[in-house]
């Protein structure tokens, strides 16, 4: 049978839809068929003459000389990917499959446009690094140091901003802003924070591509919203300084799906962290509860015993509850524990807990105390300012609290030991001036 022959045989390439490129030893294209123009968006005259490292993606260009050397060492090249920058700016992932001719001096490679399939590709890889980042991760900042790796992978992005505004006062802050190759500069920052601004007041996606001039660089920005609870909560920002570079609709598309995967991400975050929040404080008071104070007390006295230090626990009720809950009512009394959980908060270290254990009864632990007589000073202390008059429900009410303590190790090497003497201490205490001695 004889070959199939056709005196246009050559033209017959423009019909397919991939790409056909023959390029010279130095690099230079010399052919390309019709299907260029739809796949880097030039027509094939202004490609051909022209190096083909000229419309490589700047980050690809490495991995792209790699492929050539190896095609010109007469290793055929199969199922390759990298990015071109088409004329318009956008990015073209490129799948090659390529040859060299020896006898012609030429390499021969089939360009097919696969950006659909990566941009599908990209969508699940964000959705999956976002959940996978959110389960390591306990607030939006540090989710996004976790993403920023992939994000720049999927999109053109030299810095990346996220822009928070308080729903109460309006202010805008900005608790994320990197840059990959190094610190932010000025110019850049600039941008990114004035995009973000946009982006929150109008609450709709902004691109902003902008040649160079008076020696700055070009740069592209794309900012979308982030919104939690139906509310303009933020934006996320994503800036490109690399030369032609520019940001595309689909970009648009990709950083809105990261950016409400980042939103639901963050609710279910506060979600937890409010559960966290109320299994372990007070509804009423929002001290630590029993089960938070007990954790805490077991990790200091692990602390203690390792350092060879003291520590106290000192427990207290307020002698007139009673009485306040049955003159004034059960709001005036919650007022009053508030009140109360309010000022015991405010005398003591930040190192140090306070904790309502149910009633009108709280615990405070004192961490690295010097002497035992240091427990007595607080508690003489909080006895002071816990004796003061409230104003509740539009009374002065005063409820002078019993207070006890009890020292680790001197009366005790565990927590249940600990609390049980100072609870005991502190109704010697409220029996009468006869026992209200140091525990």
């Amino acid at each position: 049978m004889k070959p199939y022959e056709h005196p246009h045989l050559a033209s017959f390439t423009d019909l397919l839809l991939d790409a056909v490129c023959v390029v010279d030893e130095d690099g230079y294209l010399r052919y390309i068929s019709a299907a260029g123009e739809r796949i880097f968006g030039y027509a094939p005259a202004e490609m051909v003459g022209r190096p083909m490292f000229d419309f490589v993606h700047p980050q690809d260009r490495q991995k792209t000389l790699a492929s050539v050397n190896r095609v010109l060492s007469g290793e055929p090249l199969l199922n390759f990917e990298n990015r071109y920058l088409r004329k318009d700016g956008t990015v073209a992932h490129i799948m090659w499959s390529a040859r060299w001719s020896e006898a012609e001096g030429i390499r021969v490679g089939i360009a097919r446009d696969v950006t659909e399939r990566r941009h599908g590709e990209v969508m699940r890889a964000a959705l999956y690094a976002i959940s996978e980042a959110a389960t390591a991760s306990n607030e939006l900042p540090a989710l996004l140091e976790r993403l920023q790796p992939v994000m720049e992978e999927l999109l053109p992005a030299g810095s990346l901003t996220l822009a928070w505004c308080d729903p109460m006062s309006g202010c805008i802050e900005f608790p994320f802003v990197t840059n990959k190759r190094g610190d932010m500069t000025a110019l850049p920052f600039e941008q990114a924070e004035s995009v973000c601004r946009r982006v929150i007041a109008c609450r709709r996606p902004l691109i902003l591509n902008q040649a160079g001039a008076c020696g700055e660089a070009p740069f592209s920005c794309l900012g979308v919203p982030l919104e939690l609870a139906g509310r303009a909560s933020g934006a996320l920002t994503v800036l490109s300084d690399e030369p032609g570079a520019t940001y595309s609709t689909q970009d648009r598309e990709l950083l809105q799906f990261i950016a409400v995967q980042l939103a639901g991400a963050t609710e279910r975050i506060e979600m937890q962290a409010r559960m966290t929040y109320m299994a372990q404080h007070d509804q009423l008071t929002g001290l630590p509860n029993r089960a938070l104070f007990m954790d805490r007390l077991q990790i200091a006295l692990a602390r203690a015993h390792r350092h060879n230090t003291r520590l106290a626990v000192l427990f207290l009720d307020l002698n007139d509850f009673k009485t306040v809950n049955d003159r004034y009512g059960h709001g005036a009394g919650d007022q009053l524990l508030q009140a109360v959980a309010t000022t015991l908060s405010q005398s003591i270290r930040d190192v140090d807990t306070a904790a309502r254990l149910g009633g009108d009864e709280f615990v405070v632990l004192l961490e690295s105390i010097e002497q035992p007589e240091d427990a007595g000073m607080v508690a003489e202390k909080l006895l002071s300012s816990l004796s003061l008059p409230y104003a509740v429900g539009g009374v002065s009410v005063r409820s002078v609290p019993s207070i006890g303590w009890s020292v680790y190790p001197d009366h005790g090497r565990d927590a249940d030991t600990l609390i049980a003497h100072a609870d005991h201490a502190m109704y010697r205490r409220k029996q009468g001036p006869g026992t209200d001695r140091a525990p």
